[in-house]
């Protein structure tokens, strides 16, 4: 499912577009949103499937009035890209995790050195996060989800429903050249291989990505980091069975689940996409633990110098 509505308006004078390149050429931008001042950390925040950054301004807004940073960014395909899916381009989840998010990540470095890194992200974003936070754990802080889950079809109420749209996704998209996820009202106009991946996880439960040879189910399993995962109370898309699974493959993670409520979000729904019109609750609970966080990292740091 696609998100159809339009983010309010941006103090454009804390926003940075930068170019940037992955190691095999392809071309995008990231929205860059600082703080006033130099930040303790910074958030690299991975949007859904077939979302825009650019959707995501409200959110690191947010964020950046409570200090931290926020790097959003623009999946392979989606957007600023310069790739568009179709029988002339396909990726897979190895493109998006061993080219495009080093890239950006770099980037992030770069611009604060000092500032310790978060990852985060929305559905699939978040389950992307902590892919590559267990393929680069020392470099990464903790994660913040908001919305996300697994999609084993055994986690959800229709599961019998889901497992056949698995089952038919992949063939679909090699037919048409890539998922017409605009047509069919989920997600946006989606690589081949990236549907393969994602409809395997779907099928199994189990994470891989094809041409890359890392067993995700065991690095998640020793992956030793602090996460926060924010369920949204009426998101069939990624509920708590769900966002379980997912937290389950992390068990040596210092995790903590947290669900939000239409009161929470002014009396607006509380569900996959309505709550990034209005985020300034979840930003509330994710910045205090992130800084809760890195209040704890400092306090053990300065106990070893």
């Amino acid at each position: 499912m696609s998100a159809t509505f339009t983010p309010s308006a941006v103090n454009t004078s804390s926003s940075v577009v930068v170019p940037i390149v992955s190691n095999d050429g392809a071309r995008s931008e990231l929205i860059v949103v600082q703080p006033d001042d130099y930040p303790r950390c910074i958030l690299y925040w991975l949007p859904a499937m077939g979302v825009a950054a650019k959707h995501y301004l409200p959110l690191a807004e947010a964020f950046a009035a409570r200090g931290i940073a926020v790097v959003l960014h623009e999946w392979r395909g989606i957007g600023s890209s310069d790739r568009r899916a179709g029988r002339q381009g396909d990726w897979g989840y190895r493109q998006l995790l061993d080219a495009d998010l080093p890239a950006g990540v770099a980037e992030a470095r770069a611009r604060w050195p000092r500032a310790r890194l978060w990852m985060g992200g929305h559905s699939l974003g978040g389950q992307m996060s902590c892919l590559y936070a267990s393929l680069h754990p020392a470099e990464v802080m903790g994660i913040a989800l908001i919305a996300s889950g697994a999609p084993y079809w055994r986690r959800f109420r229709f599961g019998a429903f889901i497992s056949i749209a698995y089952a038919l996704a992949t063939p679909l998209a090699r037919l048409v050249g890539h998922l017409p996820g605009r047509q069919i009202g989920f997600g946006g106009n989606e690589a081949r291989g990236v549907i393969d991946d994602w409809s395997r996880s779907g099928r199994t439960g189990r994470y891989s990505a094809h041409g890359m040879a890392v067993d995700f189910e065991k690095q998640l399993t020793v992956l030793e980091l602090p996460v926060l995962a924010l369920r949204l109370r009426d998101d069939w898309l990624a509920p708590q069975s769900s966002l379980e699974w997912l937290l389950d493959k992390m068990p040596r993670a210092l995790r903590r689940m947290s669900v939000i409520t239409p009161e929470q979000l002014a009396g607006q729904a509380a569900d996959h996409f309505t709550w990034m019109k209005a985020p300034n609750a979840l930003v509330t609970q994710l910045a205090d633990w992130i800084q809760c966080r890195d209040d704890v990292t400092g306090a053990i740091n300065h106990g070893q110098s």
